[in-house]
C-alpha cells in the first residue's frame, strides 16, 4: 500500500487508539467530580451520564495533528478557531453560559476565519462570500450541536462526514488535509465507542462545538491556493453530506417556532425522537440516520463528477425525498399538547397555515411542478443526451414554463389533487395515468401549434410521461411506503385487540385502527377458524387458530376487547365468542362497515 494512502490510514488508527484511552480518563473523572447529565423532562437520557466527552476528542485531533500531521498556516488557523469554540463549549458546559453568548463565541470564531482569507468563493463580492462564509460556519455548528440529541447521533454523523470529505481530500490531492480529517475521524470513533447506545459518556457543547466548527471550517481548507477544482464540486461533498443535520435542525426549528417554543432550548421532537415515537429503538432509529448520511455522502461523491446541471438535479430529487420525509415525521406527536399551545393553535393564522398543512394541497402543487421539471430535464438527458448543443438547451428551456404550467392544469382537471396521500389506491394510479397521458396530449398539441415540433424529438414526450407517472405515483405512495418500512407507534395505555377474522374485511380494520391512533387501540393479531390461515402474517400481526384456543390465547397475549370483521361468523360463533369473553372480562364488538337506515321524520 502507497504511503500516501498508508499515512491517513495510520492517523486515524492511532487517533481512534488516543481518544478511546482519553475517553475512559474524562468518564472516570467526570463521574468522580459530579460533572454528570442528570435527566430532563426536555432531555432523552434517563440516567445520569458522564460529561465532557468533548475533551476527548478534541486532545485526540489537536494532539495528533501537532504529531504526525502537517501543519500549514490555513490548518494551523483553523484548529485555532476550533480551539477557541472548545473552550466556548466548556464554559457553557460547566457554568451553563447564555445561548447569545455562545453565538458571540462562534461569531468570534468565524471572524478569525475569515480574517486569514478563508472564504467561500461562491461569488465576485468578497463582501457577500465573507457574510456567506460566517453564515456557513455557525450554520453547521448550530446544527451538530442541536443534532447532539440521541446516544452516538452527532459523534457517527460527524464522523460519516469527515470520511466524505477525507475521500474528497484525498481525490484531489490535498494530503495534508486528509491526514487532519483521518485524524478527526479517528477521534470520533474512539469516543463513539463508549457514546453509541447504551452511552456511558456524552461529548457536551465543549465537543459539540469544536466537532461541528472542524468539519464545516475543513471545508475551506480546499478553497486556498488556487487548488479547487471548482466551487461546486468542493461544496458538494459537504452540503450533500450535512444535508442530514442540516434537516433535522430546519425541521425542528419550523415546528418549534409554529408551537411557541424556543428553537433554542432543548427539546424531545427531532428526527430521531419521532423516529423512535413511530416505534423504532433507539439504535435503529440512529442507525437509520446514519444510513441517511451515508447514502447523503455517496450521492455527493457522485455528484462531484458530474456537470452542474446534472448535479443539480440530483440534489434536487434528493431533497425531495427528504421533504416527503419531514412532512411525515412532523405528523407524528411527540408532546402532549398543553393549554399554551391549544391557545395558539386557536389563533386564526396558526389554524390556516395548519390547514394547509394537513391538507398539504400547496405542498403537492409545488412538489409536483418540482417532479414535472425533474422529468422534463432528465427525458432530454436520456434521449439526446448531455446538453452539448446550445439549441437543444434553449428548446428545453423556452418550453419548460409551458410544460409545468399546461401539466399542472390538466393534473387539477383529472382530479389528481382530490385524493389523501394515506389512502391511495388502484383507482388513483388511474387518475394519475389520466393527468399525466391527457399532460402528454395537451403539450405535444401546444408545441405543435407553436413550433410545428421542428427540432423536438417525439420520444422525449413518451419517456418524459413515463418518468413523470413513476414519480407522482411513487410521491403518492411515500406514506403508506413509510408506515410499511416503518414500525406502528403503539401508545402504552392503548386497548389490546384481536381481530376475529383474517380475511379482506379484518385487512381493513387493521388498517382503520392503525390509520386513527385516537381510537386508542392496539391490534395483537387476527383470530380465524380456518386452519389454512394460522400462523400467516397480515401486515405484520399474526393469525392465531380459533379452533378451541381462545381463552388461553387472550390470558397470554392480555386480550381487552375482541373485534369480530366478519360477516360470515355464525350465530352459535357468536355465542361461543360471547361466553368466553363474559367468563374472561373481555368485551366484544363488531368492526364491521355498515349503512344504517335514515329516519327523515
Amino acid at each position: 500500500m502507497p504511503y500516501l494512502v498508508q499515512g491517513p490510514i495510520l492517523a486515524g488508527i492511532a487517533a481512534a487508539i488516543v481518544s478511546g484511552c482519553l475517553t475512559l480518563g474524562v468518564r472516570w473523572w467526570a463521574n468522580r467530580n459530579g460533572f454528570v447529565a442528570r435527566p430532563k423532562s426536555d432531555r432523552w437520557h434517563k440516567r445520569p451520564t458522564a460529561m465532557l466527552g468533548g475533551v476527548a476528542i478534541y486532545f485526540a485531533t489537536v494532539t495528533l495533528f501537532f504529531i504526525i500531521g502537517e501543519p500549514g498556516t490555513e490548518s494551523l488557523v483553523l484548529i485555532g478557531a476550533a480551539s477557541f469554540l472548545f473552550i466556548v463549549g466548556l464554559l457553557d458546559d460547566l457554568i451553563n453560559i447564555k445561548p447569545y453568548q455562545k453565538l458571540v463565541g462562534q461569531l468570534i470564531g468565524a471572524s478569525i476565519v475569515v480574517g486569514y482569507a478563508l472564504v467561500l468563493p461562491l461569488t465576485g463580492n468578497e463582501l457577500l462570500n465573507i457574510w456567506i462564509t460566517v453564515f456557513w460556519l455557525v450554520g453547521i455548528t448550530n446544527a451538530v450541536n442541536l443534532l447532539d440529541n440521541m446516544d452516538g447521533l452527532a459523534a457517527g454523523i460527524a464522523g460519516i462526514a469527515a470520511l466524505s470529505l477525507a475521500i474528497g481530500f484525498y481525490s484531489n490531492g490535498h494530503y495534508p488535509e486528509a491526514v487532519l480529517a483521518a485524524i478527526f475521524i479517528g477521534a470520533l470513533v474512539g469516543f463513539l465507542f463508549f457514546n453509541f447506545n447504551p452511552a456511558s459518556i456524552f461529548m457536551g457543547d465543549c465537543g459539540s462545538m469544536f466537532v461541528g466548527f472542524l468539519l464545516a471550517g475543513s471545508v475551506l481548507l480546499a478553497q486556498t491556493g488556487g487548488r479547487s477544482r471548482g466551487v461546486f464540486s468542493i461544496l458538494a461533498v459537504p452540503v450533500m453530506i450535512l444535508f442530514v443535520p442540516i434537516f433535522d435542525t430546519t425541521l425542528v426549528t419550523v415546528i418549534r417556532k409554529m408551537w411557541g417554543r424556543k428553537a433554542s432550548q432543548g427539546g424531545r421532537d427531532h428526527t430521531s425522537h419521532r423516529l423512535v415515537a413511530l416505534g423504532l429503538s433507539e439504535r435503529s432509529a440512529v442507525l437509520m440516520i446514519y444510513g441517511f448520511a451515508a447514502v447523503a455522502g455517496a450521492l455527493s461523491l457522485v455528484v462531484a463528477t458530474l456537470p452542474a446541471t446534472q448535479s443539480l438535479a440530483l440534489i434536487g430529487l434528493f431533497t425531495i425525498v427528504l421533504t416527503i420525509v419531514g412532512v411525515y415525521l412532523s405528523k407524528v406527536k411527540v408532546y402532549e399538547e398543553t393549554d399554551e399551545e391549544l391557545a395558539v393553535a386557536n389563533n386564526a393564522v396558526f389554524a390556516f397555515l395548519i390547514n394547509v398543512s394537513y391538507k398539504r394541497r400547496i405542498f403537492e402543487v409545488f412538489l409536483d411542478a418540482f417532479l414535472i421539471t425533474l422529468s422534463y430535464y432528465a427525458a432530454y438527458l436520456l434521449v439526446l443526451g448531455p446538453f452539448e448543443s446550445t439549441n437543444t438547451w434553449e428548446l428545453f428551456i423556452n418550453t419548460l414554463p409551458l410544460v409545468v404550467v399546461l401539466k399542472l392544469f390538466t393534473f387539477l382537471a383529472a382530479g389528481v389533487y382530490r385524493g389523501l396521500w394515506r389512502y391511495t389506491s388502484i383507482s388513483d394510479f388511474i387518475t394519475f395515468t389520466k393527468g399525466v397521458v391527457a399532460g402528454s396530449v395537451v403539450i405535444v398539441l401546444t408545441i405543435l401549434l407553436l413550433y410545428r415540433f421542428e427540432s423536438f424529438s417525439r420520444a422525449v414526450f413518451i419517456v418524459d410521461g413515463l418518468i413523470l407517472l413513476m414519480a407522482v405515483v411513487g410521491s403518492r405512495l411515500a406514506f403508506r411506503l413509510f408506515r410499511e418500512i416503518l414500525p406502528i407507534s403503539h401508545s402504552g395505555d392503548g386497548r389490546r385487540v384481536l381481530i376475529y377474522g383474517a380475511g379482506d374485511g379484518g385487512e381493513m380494520v387493521l388498517r382503520e385502527l392503525r390509520n386513527n391512533p385516537n381510537w386508542n387501540y392496539r391490534p395483537v393479531g387476527f383470530i380465524d377458524d380456518d386452519p389454512l390461515k394460522k400462523d400467516k402474517l397480515i401486515n405484520g400481526l399474526k393469525v392465531f387458530d380459533g379452533n378451541g384456543t381462545l381463552p388461553s390465547l387472550c390470558k397470554e397475549l392480555d386480550i381487552q376487547e375482541i373485534l369480530i370483521s366478519s360477516r360470515k361468523i355464525t350465530a352459535e360463533t357468536i355465542h361461543d365468542l360471547r361466553q368466553i369473553c363474559r367468563e374472561s372480562n373481555i368485551e366484544l364488538r363488531r368492526a364491521e362497515l355498515r349503512i344504517e337506515p335514515v329516519d327523515f321524520e
